[in-house]
């Protein structure tokens, strides 16, 4: 009995789930639309007259595009979100933008690209914009000793969440018939409407439980922007005497790149290998469900342990996962592959923001999750670029795989110089 860990209460009063569910509500468009049915779909239906190769390009386009929009605004955004306490309007603004454009896209025609293209842009800022404000929101909702299982459950949740939905959409795709749907093409249709409902009904509890109080402000919205602007150069150079919150961000980069460039290379990763389709589904859904359960173990763990402790034990799993699959061939070894991420994945994104959480000044709370946020927005840009320079150099694609532990490697080694007791004034 004396080495169990019990749940905090706070994890289960209703402003906590109710924030948590969130994470459930808004992982639906991560995994049915950024991961899973819009790649697809914009190939076969929106751009299916180009060359693969260009609607490839078209895809990093927008991605690159929406993720220079999310980093750029965050920053600032948060700062003002600081000023007037107005986080929770903020993320209900940004997330009622990826809501109504994500049902957008059951009625763009065969052949629009180009309205698609935009139409992701926009719901993908929604949804990267909005993280900014339910991130900081963790603040209003949870002491910091429970940052970590509060921040877990949460991730926890939303890989549950967006893997159920996703699981049910990949029905519906496979047989739509079972479903009353005429073919593919209209289950995936169907499946953008349901990502929409999903997203909007379950962000309710947080509508309605989560408070947050009101600033009073004499200045104008303008002013407060032009002040917020102002007071985001100055945290860049106040970032400097941060050391820890600085060397953490600088460590968080170079992981989460790794991290994610993982995530969006695995399935062209798999297809080079010669594994097909339904294979990489399949472990696409292993590696959700694993997430759901694990990613709240390692948030028991931050809070036995720590969480800086925590993520290191993660990044060391993902250096193994970067070896093998420099020697994988068999479907067998990918799937293996995917339980390992499952475990790891959820949890490493869990007690970064817990972390993070646990070192910044509460009234900067906005403003610096949006440094963290941006951060997060330029990730799986070095990654790749990496990747494919070393494929290019040494006409080894096995060999483009291994270049990811530079980024695991310096992002551990910087994170053991992060003093997590240290709290920034």
């Amino acid at each position: 009995m004396g080495n169990t860990i019990p749940i905090p209460k706070r994890l289960l009063t209703r402003d906590t789930v109710s924030w948590a569910f969130y994470d459930w509500a808004n992982s639906a468009y991560a995994t049915t639309v950024m991961a899973g049915f819009f790649p697809l779909f914009y190939k076969e239906f929106w751009c299916s007259h180009a060359d693969p190769t260009v609607s490839t390009f078209h895809l990093g386009v927008y991605n690159s595009v929406a993720a220079l929009v999310a980093a750029g605004a965050a920053p600032v955004l948060g700062a003002v979100a600081d000023a007037y306490r107005i986080k929770k309007r903020l993320l209900l603004f940004f997330a009622a933008l990826g809501i109504v454009l994500t049902g957008a896209f059951y009625f763009i025609a065969q052949g629009a690209w180009l309205i698609a293209g935009m139409i992701y842009i926009g719901a993908t800022v929604g949804f990267s914009v909005g993280n900014v404000f339910y991130d900081s929101l963790i603040f209003n909702i949870a002491d910091k000793k429970d940052f970590d299982i509060i921040s877990a459950a949460g991730y926890s949740l939303g890989y549950l969440g967006g893997g159920l939905l996703f699981s049910i959409n990949v029905a519906m795709v496979l047989r739509p018939h079972l479903f009353g749907l005429a073919n593919s093409t209209a289950a995936i249709k169907i499946s953008f409407i349901s990502v929409s409902c999903w997203w909007a009904i379950f962000s309710i509890p947080l509508i309605l439980n989560v408070r947050e109080t009101r600033a009073e402000s004499a200045d104008t919205l303008l002013t407060t922007i032009s002040m917020c602007i102002v007071r985001v150069g100055r945290t860049l150079k106040r970032l400097r005497s941060m050391k820890s919150i600085g060397l953490f961000l600088i460590s968080y980069w170079l992981y989460i790149d790794g991290v994610d460039t993982i995530i969006k290379m695995a399935v062209d990763f798999g297809i080079s290998v010669g594994l097909a389709s339904r294979h990489l589904i399949t472990a696409l859904l292993i590696t959700q469900f694993i997430s759901f359960p694990a990613a709240l173990i390692f948030g028991i763990i931050g809070t036995k342990l720590n969480a800086k402790k925590g993520i290191l034990m993660c990044i060391s799993v993902y250096v193994a996962v970067t070896f093998w699959a420099y020697f994988m061939d068999e479907t067998i070894e990918f799937y293996i592959l995917a339980a390992m991420v499952g475990t790891v994945q959820g949890g490493i994104q869990a007690l970064s923001r817990s972390l993070f959480a646990s070192l910044i000044p509460p009234d900067s709370a906005a403003e610096l999750f949006g440094f963290y946020n941006m951060l997060g927005k330029f990730a799986a840009i070095f990654g790749p670029i990496l990747m494919g320079t070393v494929a290019v150099v040494t006409g080894n694609s096995r060999l483009s795989i291994l270049s990811l532990l530079v980024l695991f490697v310096s992002g551990a080694v910087i994170l053991c110089l992060v003093d997590e007791n240290e709290r920034a004034l």
